[in-house]
């Protein structure tokens, strides 16, 4: 199971949410670069950066950190928040991103979505599949669509998307565990998708039990942040 450090950045600094709720955004190091070198330095190869400004202005615009981080790390980047047009992702792409997240934007256009994904491929476009009360929420967390969860990914996953990142929107930043429950349901429905899960994690033992059950990664951001998992534990992980 690959591991992937989150960096999620509000005016150019490297802060955390608590359930996406912008106003309780903290903190941790005004430097994203200092941050990536350190998971670099600890032999983590991708990281998941999330530009929360674009996802709440609908478009990117942290666009010169992923360039930075892209450029001064061999980091692979998955790059993901306010990409709502082709010129964001050409945008993303020529700023140094290997692979783009798509939420919004695949239940607000999903024919825009579904054209990145014939044009780049599934290697390079992610479905974001954020979830609240079992509905995909939008814009920044800000608001909950009709879209039931599992038929959304099973939607996209037969019209070849082959990666999915899921965020239980009630874990995210609260460090209580992740959605292991959610995450049985969706590798049960399709055990073939390539499974992120995201949101919850707080400590090192959860790791084995998500790769357990098939995901296929796992985003970690908080519980790196406050110390509850040390890049040293994921550093062993990395290599077992």
């Amino acid at each position: 199971m690959r591991i992937i450090p989150a960096i999620d950045i509000i005016n150019g600094k490297c802060v955390r949410l608590s359930k996406g709720d912008y106003s309780t955004q903290k903190i941790y190091n005004e430097n994203p670069l200092e941050v990536a070198k350190a998971f670099e330095d600890h032999g983590i190869g991708y990281l998941h950066l999330v530009d929360l400004d674009g996802a709440k202005s609908g478009n990117i615009v942290n666009y010169k950190i992923l360039e930075n981080l892209s450029s001064k790390t061999t980091l692979k980047i998955d790059f993901g928040g306010g990409l709502k047009s082709d010129i964001d992702l050409r945008i993303a792409f020529d700023c140094g991103a290997s692979q783009i997240t798509g939420g919004s934007i695949a239940v607000k256009r999903p024919s825009v979505f579904l054209k990145w994904l014939e044009t780049y491929g599934a290697d390079k476009i992610i479905l974001g599949a954020d979830t609240i009360n079992g509905k995909i929420a939008v814009s920044g967390w800000q608001q909950q669509s009709d879209e039931e969860l599992l038929p959304f990914i099973q939607h996209y996953y037969d019209k070849g998307i082959q990666s999915v990142i899921c965020t239980d929107i009630t874990k995210d930043g609260m460090l209580e565990g992740p959605g292991i429950p959610i995450y049985k349901e969706i590798v049960t429905a399709i055990p073939k998708l390539n499974l992120i899960a995201s949101g919850g994690v707080s400590a090192f033992d959860e790791l084995p039990e998500l790769e357990a059950i098939g995901c296929e990664a796992v985003i970690i951001g908080k519980a790196i942040y406050e110390n509850k998992i040390t890049l040293k534990q994921l550093e062993q992980y990395t290599i077992m």
